[in-house]
């Protein structure tokens, strides 16, 4: 029943599907040899992916000891280019935005194309930002699932969802201008 969402949220954080298969079937084991220690605090599907998350984020840190340096900065700028709101000191309604977002036509968002930018985009975003959007919008999860599952705040769950669409609204941005 959770095979496929199991394989996704492996493979948010080791480097290959292979490895992501290997890292599910660890979580399984692990599942077998500890559900008589579960305790029912959580759902069963908060318990088991929360299992597979420490163990595919064990073995992602064994396969990545060596990470390029440019890596482990912090995300440098805002989300979303300061000079697409109006300035503080505007007096028309200062904060919002001076140049909306593009609404794309119902057709273009569900083309293959848009959706194969889409998933591009969200295989480069860093593995935490990756993994928030993946299970809120992709699988669906709840707030409270995720939380859970990767052990988040509330704030930085948020944080790391906006990060994340801006990116890809950003990315479908650029694909619209460049369509018209």
């Amino acid at each position: 029943m959770y095979q496929a969402s199991l394989l996704r949220v492996a493979r948010l954080y080791v480097s290959s599907p292979s490895v992501a298969e290997e890292v599910v079937q660890e979580a399984w084991v692990g599942v077998l040899n500890g559900i008589g220690r579960f305790e029912g605090r959580s759902s069963l599907k908060t318990w088991l992916f929360r299992i597979l998350t420490h163990t595919a984020k064990t073995r992602g840190i064994r396969e990545g000891r060596s990470v390029p340096f440019s890596s482990l900065q912090d995300e440098e700028g805002p989300t979303v280019d300061p000079e697409r709101f109006f300035p503080p000191d505007q007096s028309v309604a200062p904060g919002t935005w001076a140049t909306p977002p593009v609404p794309l036509p119902e057709h273009v968002l569900l083309a293959d194309e848009t959706l194969q930018i889409v998933e591009a985009t969200i295989e480069t975003l860093p593995p935490a930002q990756r993994a928030v959007i993946t299970l809120n919008d992709v699988e669906g999860w709840s707030a409270d699932e995720i939380r859970n599952a990767l052990e988040l705040t509330e704030t930085n769950r948020r944080v790391l969802l906006h990060r994340a669409r801006a990116k890809v609204r950003s990315a479908l941005e650029e694909y619209a201008a460049e369509a018209t």
